[in-house]
């Protein structure tokens, strides 16, 4: 009998729910089957409103040259020479590059890397950010291979960009829900902007002690908008009410967490997102941000390392920005005067690696409130 199903398809893994990382590692082993020297994959990401790169995942193995690494775009002379070219990049000998290079680009060097492949990635037009190929080879990346380059190059910008898309989808059918709503009106753009970049701040500063990697830091970026959104459920008495809340009040107000997980279950669902590993961290965020390290918080009580890590990031970002900002009940508090009660809270309420990762960056929490300051804020 004929068999007419010869053929194991080697890029079948892509269908199953692999992290963005992993998905990586299965495409650079099929393109290392067909070209050995391919010793790199590697992806940054870009954020306009800050005009950041970031590293974001790679197949590097154990030689990351580049992790936890940022550079302004308009710091990066020869990526915004790509950008303005608008084609991929092949330089056949990396030891040639001008003396006073960026900073990634000497990391590259002093791993050993020869000579590269370099990508941008599009959406629609829009820059989204660079794909890396590496080799420990000079001249690898020769004329007669880049059409294969270019095949592969795209696939991959498709899986990032797709996945990333999806998750920013999400996002934006949050803020759409938010804008008619009156939660808006306490809890602006602004905020949730805040809350991110200091989320990230924490992440990146803790990484080395808790084995965070640049993916996971940027889906903490990513979805730490999504922590409060539980109180859209929640009545416009309770939310802007200027005086304290009725214990009654209060427990309205706690329902947030546990209507937050809930309302995160449904999107993923309907967004057909519910297998990865870090669809999780998403639905902690939502549900366990206000759990408390001494175990008085809500809603399950939990206490220490059986919060999630990204729960207590996200707990603090969220008690810091909190404080400096005005709300119907406080006027906005200066750093110094949130730097102390954040103390006061550390190993009590909040995790203190994460109070003192945020303290540590005084000048990057400042940068972050001048970009992104409420409108009329002080």
């Amino acid at each position: 009998m004929a068999d007419f199903f010869p053929h194991d398809d080697g890029l079948d893994a892509l269908n199953r729910g692999l992290t963005l990382s992993e998905k990586l590692r299965t495409i650079h082993g099929a393109l290392r089957a067909r070209h050995a020297f391919v010793d790199r994959i590697a992806v940054a990401v870009y954020d306009a409103k800050t005009d950041t790169l970031k590293t974001f995942i790679d197949s590097s193995g154990t030689a990351r040259p580049l992790e936890r690494y940022e550079a302004k775009l308009a710091e990066a002379g020869s990526l915004r020479q790509i950008l303005a070219a608008g084609r991929p990049r092949v330089i056949d000998d990396l030891t040639l590059l001008e003396p006073g290079q960026q900073e990634h680009s000497r990391r590259i060097l002093q791993q050993g890397y020869a000579s590269s492949y370099t990508m941008p990635m599009h959406l629609n037009g829009a820059f989204l950010g660079f794909l890396f190929f590496d080799s420990y080879r000079t001249a690898a990346f020769r004329s007669e291979l880049l059409n294969d380059f270019d095949l592969f190059g795209h696939l991959i910008s498709q899986v990032v960009v797709g996945s990333l898309m999806a998750f920013r989808a999400m996002l934006a059918t949050v803020k759409a829900t938010r804008d008619i709503t009156a939660y808006r009106d306490l809890e602006t753009g602004e905020h949730l902007d805040r809350m991110a970049h200091y989320a990230r701040l924490i992440a990146r500063r803790i990484a080395p002690r808790y084995g965070l990697d640049d993916e996971y830091i940027e889906h903490v970026f990513l979805f730490s908008p999504l922590h409060d959104i539980g109180k859209i459920g929640v009545s416009d008495a309770i939310l802007r009410k200027a005086g304290e809340l009725t214990d009654q009040e209060f427990d309205q107000m706690k329902r947030h967490t546990t209507m937050g997980r809930q309302i995160v279950d449904s999107m993923l669902r309907d967004f057909g997102l519910e297998i990865g590993r870090h669809i999780d961290m998403m639905r902690h965020i939502a549900e366990l941000h206000h759990e408390e390290i001494g175990g008085g918080g809500y809603p399950k009580g939990l206490r220490g390392g059986e919060i999630p890590i990204e729960a207590r990031i996200v707990a603090v970002a969220d008690v810091f920005d909190a404080l400096t900002s005005v709300r119907p009940y406080k006027e906005a508090w200066t750093i110094d005067e949130a730097f102390v009660l954040l103390r006061e809270l550390s190993g009590k309420t909040l995790e203190t690696d994460c109070v003192q990762a945020l303290i540590d960056q005084r000048g990057e929490v400042e940068r972050i409130q001048a970009r992104f300051r409420d409108y009329g804020a002080g």
